[in-house]
């Protein structure tokens, strides 16, 4: 996954769990679901490559403003296999996220506002309910509840 200039600078999970502040677990978790990669050597030990510690930063970055892990997973793919993430690098895939998350705070900013709506509603089963029933696709089906 990285180039021979960084194959000499490895790390054991225990480091890298150490220098990133993730929990080992979740080292073992995020390379079982194939966001990181490391080998094993002659005697079975994990090594990463030291430019791991700026994947699983990026991870945790992705997390904390709520992407999941497959969206995760997806834009790792953008990120060079041959070296460390650069710069330029964490600018192309913060360019796409910075986007993705003006839409959800679009979104989520016009749910709030229209919250109000369906406080006392009980069963969400409104003719117009943004929550049950976005832009009244229901309404097609008659009336009374029914499930998206």
């Amino acid at each position: 996954m990285f180039g021979a200039n960084e194959l000499g600078q490895t790390l054991s999970v225990g480091e890298l769990s150490k220098r990133s502040g993730v929990p080992v677990s979740a080292i073992h978790f995020y390379e079982e679901k194939g966001l990181i990669k490391s080998w094993r050597t002659e005697g079975n030990q994990r090594r990463f490559p030291r430019g791991m510690l700026r994947v699983v930063a990026i991870i945790k970055a992705a997390q904390s403003v709520g992407f999941s892990l497959l969206e995760i997973a997806e834009t790792l793919k953008l990120l060079p296999q041959d070296r460390s993430p650069s710069q330029a690098d964490w600018q192309k895939i913060s360019t796409k996220w910075k986007k993705d998350l003006e839409e959800r705070i679009t979104h989520m900013t016009k749910l709030k506002d229209q919250l109000n709506s369906c406080i006392g509603c009980g069963c969400l089963s409104l003719k117009e309910c943004p929550l049950r029933n976005p832009k009244d696709r229901l309404a097609k089906k008659g009336p009374g509840a029914a499930l998206l």
